[in-house]
């Protein structure tokens, strides 16, 4: 025979709402509407020529991808799969160390990367958040792409 505890956990558990439908039922009623807008914040790309672009890029994008849209010299080859290290950026130590440090796979990456410095990153793995507000995000003076420089085709 069954208990009376283990009737009621039963019960309790089969017959209400699933506890992963409840929280997204209620961050979806909770959330603040924002018209589809996300916040915008600035960013200073530090060029290989020292030029500086100032661009404003979404929360939550690729430093990778905001470089493509605003024609930054930021090539990505891999397309961020984290197989090359041709969208090294070096950070300003104090948001640096802010994120979270690099993945493994980023780190053997970073290891291939041309002028690498203590802050490098991967441009492909940084999401922007409001701690970048008014941050300069510096270019290395040259990229080492494993195919393109060298490569040397068989026939």
């Amino acid at each position: 025979m069954i208990s009376r505890f283990v009737k009621s956990q039963f019960l309790r558990v089969s017959f209400t709402k699933p506890s992963f439908m409840w929280a997204r039922t209620r961050a979806f009623s909770e959330a603040k509407p924002n018209n589809g807008e996300k916040k915008k914040v600035k960013l200073l790309f530090v060029n290989k020529d020292k030029s500086i672009t100032e661009v404003f890029a979404e929360e939550g994008r690729h430093i990778l991808e905001i470089a493509k849209e605003n024609d930054i010299d930021l090539e990505g080859a891999c397309e961020a799969s984290i197989a090359c290290s041709t969208c090294h950026v070096i950070l300003e130590e104090k948001l640096y160390d802010s994120l979270q440090p690099p993945k493994p796979e980023e780190d053997d990456m970073l290891d291939l990367a041309f002028g690498l410095t203590p802050t490098s990153r991967l441009g492909c793995q940084i999401r922007v958040t409001a701690d970048f507000e008014g941050t300069k995000i510096t270019l290395p003076k040259a990229t080492r792409n494993m195919y393109v420089d060298g490569h040397k085709p068989k026939h």
